[in-house]
């Protein structure tokens, strides 16, 4: 899969309820769930829909890495 593959990817699935797995350093692991709000060139915005409204950044390059997953 290449960047610009995962980016098709991710405007095809903006504004749509969606749950995250992101896997951290040091064998941190958070799940949560949002919505991808806005998409940049290099990054896009998820905003989180738990119970504390967050906005969080991700590159294209952490879903290539497996660092961030889109479960469904």
């Amino acid at each position: 899969m290449t960047i610009e593959k995962v980016r098709k990817m991710i405007e095809n699935q903006a504004n749509q309820e969606h749950k995250f797995k992101f896997n951290g350093s040091r064998n941190q692991v958070e799940e949560f769930s949002g919505k991808i709000v806005e998409i940049y060139p290099a990054i896009f915005i998820i905003e989180t829909t738990d119970d504390f409204s967050r906005i969080k950044s991700f590159s294209y390059s952490d879903i290539l890495t497996n660092s961030l997953e889109i479960m469904d």
